[in-house]
């Protein structure tokens, strides 16, 4: 199971860069600016892997007083007793309970456009993102010590993910989980999956963690620091402090830092490998091979010519691929194992290199080196089902139109740019686009 919410599309919640700062009162124009860039990468997990494919934004009016809503409350109760939820429980977790029209306008109004990877790790890696995280860990540098010593996972990982996830802990989200899911459950377009959610938020508080007021989170549901779903909770989450609780809601990070380095453990982190390195490749390299499935160790990729950004040969942490985010004309990664243990958490590729650079850079480790192909924009939905239609229709097989650029679109991209003479990168850009029109 992915972690958190991900899904095909998977995605992750955009952080207010603002709220990294509790000393700001309001977002500065560059702070809005990170936002923007995260938000409309990926409008959050369940956010993007529900959205409406190609359907027009709506805002959605509806009652709270919802008749319909009501009886589905009757019936849901039903289900959750035979799922062996209490009806104790039930009366005290959705006593009130409303149909949230904030959670449905949230779930329709979601933008087509996604930024492209430099533009979010523009802002996931910020400066301001950075400093925040070095003095994140050296405020809770015993805990997280403590943590990575028991779990294997170092803190600066677990640390760019809470700052990926919740800006260090200041923005965890205020919505009423229950409500929330309650309400995405009954809408209907992804009802068995936020109905499974709503069951396990249940089970949650049945459990003792955590009092129905006290469980809150993002509108899609998301909760605490490191923004669990409830089944991952369920599965994953950990009571660090001995309390006899598994508190991912309280100010103390320690539940759910530990919950996140849990979950990374079982997902096969291997300490002191990295999760990936910038590299250079060498001039006439055989794009098709910077493919997941192509593995080979770091000596074996310095026989071909692959180096470090700095220059010099990796080590042989383990077999590795080369990744390339924004095709040939951006910065190239060496990617290993523990790129695959994030990508448990977040199945977004720029979100686990956001992770890993945001880790790097905490670590005090350098930029990234490589320029980006910053006049590209990225395609909206419909433009990458129209490639994927063009790509098919000149035996490019694409197998489906679906809107998602996966390995057998790519695949088909590379095939397209060999037949026209380009670099086989396999990036699937808007020049593509033209080039296929």
């Amino acid at each position: 199971m992915r972690s958190f919410i991900s899904f095909a599309l998977a995605c992750f919640c955009a952080v207010p860069a603002w709220a990294e700062n509790p000393v700001t009162s309001s977002p500065t124009p560059r702070a809005r600016a990170e936002v923007a860039a995260l938000t409309a990468l990926a409008p959050g997990r369940v956010e993007q892997s529900i959205r409406p494919q190609g359907r027009k934004a709506t805002r959605v009016q509806v009652s709270t007083a919802n008749i319909s809503f009501n009886n589905w409350v009757s019936r849901f109760r039903t289900r959750a007793i035979k799922a062996g939820i209490r009806a104790a429980t039930l009366d005290r977790a959705m006593r009130g309970l409303r149909y949230n029209t904030a959670v449905i306008e949230k779930d329709r109004n979601q933008s087509e456009f996604t930024k492209q990877i430099w533009e979010y790790l523009d802002s996931a890696a910020s400066p301001t993102r950075v400093s925040n995280g070095k003095q994140a860990l050296r405020e809770n540098r015993r805990m997280l010590d403590q943590i990575e010593a028991k779990y294997g996972v170092e803190k600066e990982v677990v640390t760019a993910i809470w700052g990926l996830e919740s800006a260090y802990g200041t923005y965890r989200g205020n919505m009423p989980v229950i409500e929330s899911l309650a309400t995405l459950a009954f809408d209907g377009r992804r009802g068995s999956f936020f109905e499974a959610q709503l069951i396990a938020a249940l089970k949650i508080i049945q459990s003792g963690d955590v009092a129905p007021r006290n469980m809150t989170g993002s509108w899609a549901g998301a909760m605490g620091h490191t923004q669990f779903i409830p089944t991952s909770y369920l599965s994953f989450a950990v009571d660090f402090t001995d309390d006899g609780k598994r508190d991912i809601w309280s100010d103390n990070p320690a539940d759910a830092l530990a919950s996140t380095a849990a979950y990374l453990k079982k997902s096969g982190w291997t300490k002191r490998q990295p999760w990936g390195v910038e590299v250079k490749l060498p001039r006439g390299f055989n794009y098709a091979s910077a493919n997941r499935k192509t593995r080979k160790l770091p000596s074996q990729w310095a026989q071909l010519g692959v180096r470090g950004a700095d220059g010099k040969r990796i080590a042989d942490y383990g077999p590795a691929s080369i990744l390339l985010p924004a095709g040939a004309q951006g910065a190239a990664f060496m990617i290993f194992k523990n790129f695959s243990a994030i990508e448990r958490y977040n199945a977004a590729d720029a979100y686990v290199i956001g992770v890993g650079h945001l880790s790097d850079r905490i670590a005090g480790g350098p930029e990234i080196k490589a320029n980006w192909p910053r006049q590209d924009r990225g395609l909206r939905f419909r433009e990458k089902q129209e490639m994927q239609r063009l790509l098919s229709k000149r035996g490019f097989d694409t197998q489906g139109v679906d809107g998602i650029i996966g390995p057998r679109t790519i695949a088909a991209v590379r095939e397209f740019q060999r037949s026209v003479g380009m670099v086989p990168d396999g990036y699937a850009s808007l020049s593509i686009l033209k080039k296929l029109r």
